[in-house]
């Protein structure tokens, strides 16, 4: 993959980061992480992340790590490991021999943990899950302190040594750390760092029966790795201080964390528990389902590196949560297939032409550009003959005003063709219009007239001879409202027509080639890809990407919704 180079576009983050290295915080050093949990593929929330994080290294000369924050085996697969590598890698990063797991420090964040009971900043406590839950109180009210909490620090060290060795059944035992049950930051009401679960880990295998959770593993992993400036979406905000507490009490590397607003789409959801509920409940055919918000279903619709890029640079990076409108990603998407995706026609709902003037034997090879935004990607032939194939929308028996297309008795243009003209309309038995039978003007090859003559209508069409029939999949918004998580049930506002599949579609015979992934519009359609898992040799299905407008404005409009958040 070619490098994808990033704009720099000044944000509080990148502000931060300057003004530490002018102070030589951290010897100068820029040392970051993307600290994804694999526990689901990575969504378009987590594209910001990833190119903050990697953004910051490269332009600062320093790091980004790629660490797994593997603490709960119970969630995490290796399926979910090497898509999350997939999908950086595809985005443009590379994280070099920095490919780390939380897993690695197993041994280091247990023996921090024996460091803190042994100081009396840790207990071992027998309360179970919903005992603790009711000890912990409320934001108006403080918690109690457990029963447990002054248990002398060797006995606490005895049990702590025998649920490592797997003395305990899952659920009897929890290490906390001591810390303050008042404290009006509930994180910080005596946090569980270690849970007793028999369950093999995905790296580690049986060598555990006990798993450090996420607040008690992910300051520590930092700091192990010397992380620089940590960055965190703003729900960690309140989890700083149990952060910062854990680090000062070990007196160990304090790494400078940074809490920025997370991405929040209209029409999306990007909850990990939502979107596995979307797959196994079968609304979506899986992680990778081109209505997926996830970067595997983003890349399989065909979305471009750069888009995502370019998109996450325009939103920026912000200290307040807000909604940002998936047009703008849609935006992004068609400005890029703009220049570089390749025109073709294709016509999706076919209706037959018959060309009566036109020789049966005859095939003309007419030009046509690849690229009107790109004078090198140069021309292609396409085959023209007696019976063509254009959209049944192209034609109206009864034209009404403003109507420009084709209707008894009118002229229009062929795209890259002729002038063709509708001399008569042949009918099936239930009335429906099966075939058009034309005449066309050999003085217009070209699509212009010598006479001077115009046509206000262009219709894209394909040789019905020549034409390549395959599948097409019009992809459009999953949910119905701009706010979906909203919802009481987000599953009621699905869209029902996410998905249509169209199995007749009749295509430029140069597509029955086209590799998986490739990119292209279909003239007055929209942009397209061959998808990377139906399609077969000689026989690619296409899903659309995006339209060639924001139809949705228009749509919002008639119904008195608003198009921006």
């Amino acid at each position: 993959m070619p490098e994808i180079e990033s704009k720099p576009v000044p944000n509080f983050v990148r502000n931060i980061v300057k003004e530490d290295i002018k102070n030589n915080k951290h010897d100068g050093k820029v040392i970051t992480r993307f600290p994804p949990e694999p526990n689901g593929f990575l969504h378009i929330g987590h594209a910001k992340s990833i190119c903050l994080n990697f953004d910051m290294a490269n332009e600062f000369g320093g790091n980004c790590n790629l660490r797994f924050d593997d603490t709960n085996p119970v969630k995490e697969e290796e399926e979910y490991v090497r898509s999350i590598k997939e999908d950086v890698r595809w985005l443009g990063f590379d994280w070099g021999e920095t490919e780390l797991y939380a897993s690695d420090y197993f041994q280091q964040l247990f023996d921090y943990a024996v460091q803190l009971v042994k100081s009396g900043r840790a207990y071992v406590d027998d309360l179970n899950a919903q005992e603790i839950r009711e000890h912990r109180g409320t934001l108006k009210q403080p918690g109690r302190e457990s029963p447990y909490r002054d248990r002398p620090v060797e006995e606490s060290l005895d049990l702590l040594e025998k649920m490592r060795s797997g003395d305990f059944p899952d659920g009897s035992k929890v290490l906390r750390a001591k810390v303050d049950m008042a404290s009006p930051n509930l994180n910080m009401r005596d946090p569980i760092m270690y849970r007793i679960l028999h369950t093999a880990h995905h790296r580690t295998g049986d060598d555990w029966c006990i798993y450090p959770m996420y607040d008690w593993a992910h300051g520590q992993s930092d700091s192990i790795e010397g992380i620089t400036h940590s960055m965190c979406t703003l729900e960690f905000e309140d989890h700083r201080p149990l952060y910062d507490w854990f680090l000062d009490q070990l007196g160990i590397h304090h790494p400078q964390q940074i809490e920025f607003a997370r991405l929040n789409l209209s029409y999306t959801i990007t909850s990990k528990r939502k979107l596995l509920n979307l797959v196994d409940q079968g609304h979506v055919s899986g992680w990778d389902d081109p209505r997926m918000p996830t970067l595997a279903g983003m890349r399989r619709r065909g979305f471009t590196p750069w888009s995502i890029r370019d998109f996450c640079e325009r939103i920026g990076v912000a200290k307040r949560d807000s909604m940002v409108d998936v047009a703008q990603l849609e935006y992004s998407v068609r400005d890029d297939l703009n220049r570089h995706a390749s025109r073709v026609m294709g016509v999706l709902d076919p209706l037959r032409v018959v060309i009566e003037n036109y020789p049966e034997d005859k095939v003309d090879e007419l030009q046509a550009i690849n690229n009107p935004e790109d004078p090198d990607a140069g021309t292609r032939n396409v085959p023209f003959s007696r019976v063509l194939y254009i959209e049944k929308k192209d034609f109206r028996e009864d034209p009404p005003r403003k109507f420009f297309r084709l209707g008894p008795g009118r002229e229009v243009r062929l795209r890259y063709a002729y002038f063709i003209t509708c001399t008569d309309v042949i009918k099936d038995e239930h009335g429906e219009v099966v075939e058009l039978r034309c005449t066309y003007d050999p003085a217009t090859r070209g699509g212009s007239a010598p006479d001077g003559r115009k046509v206000k209508g262009t219709l894209h069409w394909v040789s019905a001879q020549h034409a390549l029939e395959a599948e097409v999949r019009l992809y459009d918004r999953l949910f119905l409202v701009p706010s979906p998580a909203a919802e009481d049930d987000y599953l009621n506002a699905l869209n029902p027509n996410s998905l249509e599949i169209l199995q007749n579609c009749k295509l430029e015979s140069g597509l029955r080639g086209a590799e998986p992934g490739s990119r292209l519009q279909f003239e007055r359609q929209g942009y397209f890809c061959v998808d990377t898992v139906d399609s077969a040799p000689g026989k690619p299905v296409f899903n659309r990407t995006v339209t060639l407008r924001d139809s949705w404005a228009k749509i919002a409009q008639t119904q008195g919704q608003p198009t921006k958040s």
